[in-house]
C-alpha cells in the first residue's frame, strides 16, 4: 500500500448498484441481525468462494450478535472514512441480504483495489454476475484502474 488516499479527496464514492437480480448498499449496524444470519448460513460456501482461500473468514464457529456488529460498525466507519467500501447485496424482492462485497486498498503494487464479495450458498448461482456487475461497477463509476478480483 502506498501513502496515497485510496480515493481522491474530491471523488464521491457511489453508494448504491442495482441489477435485476441484487441491489448494493453500504453496510452498516442496521444489517446486523440479516448479515449474521447470511454468512453463518454459508460459511462453508463462502471459504470456498474466489478471494477467502486464506481460511481466515468467515470464523467457522461463527461470531456472536455483538461481535458482528462491532465488524459491521468498524466497516462504517471505514467508509465513512473513505478507508475502504463495503456494500450489503440484497435480494431486489424482499430486502434480504444475500451477500457483501469488499473494497479495499491492496498491498499489492500491481493493483488500485482490492475486491471480494460472496453470497449465501442459496444465492450461488449469483456469484459471478456480482463479481462481473462489481468490475463493471468500478471501471465505470470508481477512481481505480486495475482490480485485484482474486482470480475472477
Amino acid at each position: 500500500m502506498t501513502a496515497d488516499p485510496f480515493v481522491p479527496d474530491a471523488f464521491t464514492p457511489p453508494t448504491t448498484l442495482v441489477t435485476d437480480s441484487f441491489r448494493l448498499e453500504p453496510l452498516g449496524p442496521r444489517n446486523n441481525a440479516a448479515d449474521l444470519a447470511a454468512w453463518t448460513s454459508s460459511i462453508e460456501h463462502i471459504r470456498t468462494t474466489p478471494g477467502f482461500p486464506d481460511g481466515r473468514w468467515p470464523p467457522p464457529d461463527g461470531m456472536t450478535p455483538e461481535a458482528n456488529l462491532a465488524d459491521l460498525t468498524r466497516h462504517a466507519a471505514d467508509f465513512a472514512a473513505r478507508r475502504g467500501f463495503t456494500f450489503t447485496v440484497l435480494d431486489p424482492a424482499d430486502g434480504d441480504v444475500i451477500g457483501c462485497v469488499y473494497l479495499y486498498p491492496t498491498r499489492s503494487e500491481e493493483f488500485d483495489v482490492s475486491v471480494q464479495s460472496w453470497v449465501r450458498a442459496d444465492h450461488a448461482e449469483l456469484d459471478t454476475p456480482l463479481a462481473d456487475a462489481v468490475s463493471a461497477w468500478i471501471d465505470a463509476d470508481w477512481p481505480w484502474e486495475r482490480q485485484d478480483r482474486y482470480g475472477r
